[in-house]
């Protein structure tokens, strides 16, 4: 019996002589990545477990993203506290300003395919999309990681994901998660990996790729991964990995504990309603639903591909006068990428609003927080009660092009009429 991606890279850092399902084996963790609202919490545990010094300083990164720019007096600590800290330990892979910590830490050329890699935020699924097993864990077990250099993993049953076929124009990797998310549901995948395979996905660009891996903790998913290939390798290499990159890859004889296929000419423009992720329907079915704000961004779909989407359908075109539309670039160089391409002007003449690189509202801390009663159409990945405001805000979500064509409408329509 063969091995599945997550296996193969679990042995890759493991002693353990044999991998069965269930049971718990310690790994070397090659990256720790924790963002500036964890950090001071990471640190009191550190020394609450007695250790003095880290194991590896410049294996760990630490972002300020969450509370970029301080919204409260207390944020500011969090920083003051993680300077400190840094300074003591020798920790050089500090970013105070730079973005989004699930875009920097592929942007910046920290992690490669084949490593693990840990972070203190659920999204750090993400990087699956590049054949990284990451997964998000909390603070007390970061701080055994930053003394060790180690962790204790439990081998998770894989499902695979095989989508064939061509997308149709107006639908998006966003949708295809979506409607994964209504088939399989919130607890559909706790404590499983999910591989996403297929000629469709082979065909996705590296941004589109993300979008999956950042979701599938969305159904309780500990990894979502995706083997690397050519383009994988083009992108690393691009963001500044100059390691071989090994294509690792689930032998044919692996065992996956379920496997769901599908078409890609069957997915339509979805739209996930209040206050679930998998409460998914499709987009024509809230046609009637009036929006006070739309936002575009987050660690889903803040990237350049994204904005580009956006930009086609409001190019010469202004934002409906009821809403108030929020874009925020997922990183500076996202950013500074944008500018050149004069997406930016763009989306400013059409009334957008920009706002500096960070989680932000996606995390409900600061730029564009809602009133109850209000309606947001959003790219990011939760809509839980009060994640973007009071807990009677309703917060739906979907692709760059629902969140761009429902802002020129002032409702949630569907975007292939504008592409």
């Amino acid at each position: 019996m063969g091995y599945t991606l997550f296996e193969k890279i679990i042995r890759n850092h493991s002693s353990a002589k044999k991998l069965c399902v269930g049971s718990i084996v310690e790994v070397d963790v090659d990256r720790m990545m924790i963002h500036d609202f964890f950090t001071p919490f990471c640190i009191e545990k550190f020394h609450m477990m007695g250790f003095s010094r880290v194991k590896f300083p410049d294996r760990i990164v630490f972002i300020y993203d969450h509370l970029v720019p301080a919204s409260f007096i207390g944020d500011y600590r969090h920083h003051k506290v993680a300077e400190e800290f840094a300074s003591l330990q020798g920790i050089k892979n500090i970013h105070r300003h730079d973005g989004v910590c699930h875009q920097l830490m592929h942007e910046m050329g920290y992690i490669k395919s084949g490593d693990i890699v840990l972070g203190t935020d659920s999204h750090t699924t993400t990087y699956g999309a590049l054949g990284v097993l990451a997964t998000g864990i909390g603070y007390t077990e970061m701080a055994a990681v930053l003394g060790t250099g180690k962790l204790w993993l439990k081998i998770a049953p894989t499902i695979r994901i095989k989508i064939d076929g061509t997308l149709s124009e107006g639908t998006y990797s966003k949708d295809i998660i979506l409607q994964i998310l209504a088939d399989i549901s919130i607890d559909g995948a706790n404590y499983k990996i999910i591989e996403f395979q297929g000629e469709t996905i082979d065909k996705m660009s590296i941004a589109s790729r993300l979008v999956l891996s950042n979701m599938s903790v969305e159904a309780g998913a500990k990894a979502g991964l995706i083997a690397p290939d050519a383009k994988t390798i083009q992108y690393l290499q691009k963001h500044g990995i100059k390691d071989d990159i090994d294509l690792i890859k689930s032998d044919d004889d692996a065992e996956y504990e379920a496997e769901l296929n599908y078409r890609a000419e069957d997915f339509l423009p979805m739209v996930a309603c209040p206050s679930s992720v998998d409460n998914c329907v499709h987009v024509c079915e809230l046609s009637n639903i009036e929006i006070d704000q739309a936002f575009l961004g987050s660690c889903t779909n803040g990237r350049l591909e994204d904005l580009e989407i956006a930009s086609k359908i409001l190019r010469g075109k202004q934002v409906h006068p009821n809403v108030r539309f929020i874009v925020v670039p997922a990183s500076i160089g996202v950013y500074r990428e944008a500018i050149k391409k004069g997406i930016i002007e763009l989306l400013v003449n059409a009334g957008v609003i920009i706002n500096h690189p960070s989680c932000g509202l996606c995390a409900g801390r600061s730029g564009g927080i809602l009133v109850d009663g209000e309606n947001i159409i959003s790219s990011n990945n939760r809509n839980f009660l009060g994640r973007m405001g009071g807990n009677e805000v309703n917060i739906y979500l979907g692709s760059p092009a629902t969140v761009a064509a429902s802002g020129l409408e002032g409702r949630i329509v569907d975007p292939r009429r504008y592409l």
